[in-house]
């Protein structure tokens, strides 16, 4: 999780006997959840199938990965432009052809109705761009470029943040980013209503219309200290939804990747992480995939601080088959260390690389570069680099890694398996790429600035109107436009050229 003040062992004991009510051992066993047409806020907390476990399977063949280009949409659905958070399921950030970025200028700044920590997504219907953004308030917007708003969709109540343990997102609503699936033309998010139960909703892209909604609780999982902060990914025919803890990591929540077929119909799959408490998935980016559609997640820091103890998949990345089974993990040999000071690796998102490579930098201050299909395992002798604290998702292009270091936005060149630190710019947000600019925002000035990928000189800075989230990353539209959320709940929209 992100830095947070010490938790004590009776403000722990305190907060789990809050908890008792819905203390119960987790379940291996295949339990069927219907989806439902009625409102969302009606549906109840219980969730499907679980696989658990930290034995690794046979290491499949890995796939090449190139910086993937959003798919065709289907006739009559949206064309997908920026899909996902950080463009595409390798998470590269990368927009790819679009036009150069030469100035940037605020063009409109919509008023929302809740904090925006989602990052947008940006479509293209017939009448021009489909900018969608999801509020803390669980509401579901999409905007034109001048800032109007061609529907909403309200899911239901949010959580009143005060009524957690911990956390510091108040209300509590819609936090992971949303996906686009344009084969089906549906949007899709996980709201967390009140009562403490996390929604996964489908929505017509294009008209608003609610199109099913399922409850995706893990059975067994306490969804008050479970908090839905990555990104969701489309893959394999599944949205995937991983869950990590709050803010203060108070309470037995636990690591969980769930995958919901697109239709909605069926018992989902469950990946928990086996560690006795934490492990959480969190990060902003969410779970990454390869053609192959086998998924990849950095895990946050788990209970077990004994180096000698069983290994329990904390701290690590983990590579996933489309059925959410284990197939490689890779951890550090310092991971109990690392679990014993916070110093996890799941503070960044996998980036998937050409020559079947998977970058990631954690909190403990190192890069890493992994093989995909064969991760290494606990203390696997891989590429290092002791380059600095990251946080957030990382983006690429052109043999470099742009990385959202804490002391801002470093580039790091990649030759085969060697990488070499470049320069580092102020901002350190979490940067995308796109019209020959790297772009990134500075949270707490409220200011998104454009650097020169070759050297990180600013090319351009445009305040937003008032102070970001921390993770805030923009989206690339292909027509010279940017979009960026801000904690206040706007959507600026912000023109390049």
């Amino acid at each position: 999780m992100t830095s947070r003040p010490t938790i004590t062992a009776a403000a722990l004991v305190a907060s789990l006997l809050a908890l008792t009510a819905c203390t119960s051992k987790h379940n291996n066993g295949a339990q069927s959840v219907s989806s439902s047409a009625v409102p969302s806020s009606d549906l109840p907390s219980s969730a499907g199938p679980s696989s658990t476990g930290p034995t690794s399977a046979t290491p499949s063949s890995p796939t090449t990965s190139t910086t993937p280009r959003p798919t065709t949409a289907a006739a009559g659905h949206p064309a997908p432009i920026w899909p996902t958070y950080h463009h595409d399921n390798a998470r590269t950030g990368n927009a790819g052809k679009v036009p150069a970025v030469t100035t940037l200028k605020v063009a409109a700044t919509a008023k929302l109705d809740g904090a925006l920590y989602a990052s947008p997504l940006v479509l293209r219907d017939a009448k021009g761009p489909l900018v969608i953004a999801a509020t803390e308030n669980n509401t579901v917007y999409a905007l034109r470029n001048d800032g109007s708003v061609a529907w909403k969709r309200h899911i239901g109540t949010p959580v009143d943040g005060s009524t957690l343990p911990c956390g510091n997102i108040d209300p509590s609503g819609i936090t992971g980013t949303p996906v686009y699936d344009a084969a089906s033309g549906l949007v899709f998010a996980v709201a967390f209503l009140s009562g403490y139960k996390h929604v996964l909703v489908a929505i017509d892209a294009e008209t608003g219309a609610l199109a099913w909604t399922k409850p995706v609780d893990p059975p067994g999982s306490h969804p008050n200290v479970e908090q839905q902060r990555s990104g969701l990914l489309v893959s394999s025919g599944r949205v995937w939804v991983a869950y990590g803890g709050l803010y203060g990591d108070c309470g037995p929540y636990h690591g969980y990747v769930v995958g919901v077929a697109i239709s909605g119909a069926g018992s989902p799959l469950i990946y928990q992480v086996p560690s006795a408490r934490e492990a959480g998935i969190w990060t902003p980016a969410g779970p990454a995939a390869d053609d192959a559609g086998h998924i990849y997640i950095s895990v946050g820091n788990g209970a077990e601080t004994n180096p000698k103890a069983r290994y329990d998949m904390s701290d690590s990345v983990i590579e996933l088959d489309a059925n959410a089974h284990v197939v490689s993990y890779f951890a550090p040999s310092t991971w109990a260390q690392e679990n014993s000071r916070d110093l996890d690796l799941g503070t960044t998102g996998p980036v998937l690389l050409p020559g079947n490579l998977v970058f990631v930098a954690g909190k403990a201050g190192s890069a890493y570069l992994l093989k995909q299909g064969n991760l290494g395992g606990v203390g696997a002798n891989v590429p290092t680099n002791p380059l600095c604290v990251a946080f957030g998702a990382a983006a690429y292009d052109n043999s470099t890694v742009f990385v959202p270091c804490t002391s801002g936005v470093r580039s790091l060149k990649i030759n085969g398996t060697t990488m070499t630190p470049g320069w580092k710019a102020a901002p350190a947000g979490s940067p995308v790429i796109g019209g020959g600019a790297v772009l990134s925002v500075n949270a707490r000035a409220g200011r998104l600035y454009a650097l020169d990928p070759g050297s990180g000189a600013v090319k351009a800075e445009v305040p937003l109107g008032g102070p970001t989230t921390r993770f805030a990353t923009p989206a690339i539209g292909d027509d010279g436009h940017v979009y960026v959320g801000t904690q206040s709940g706007a959507l600026v929209i912000v023109v390049t050229s």
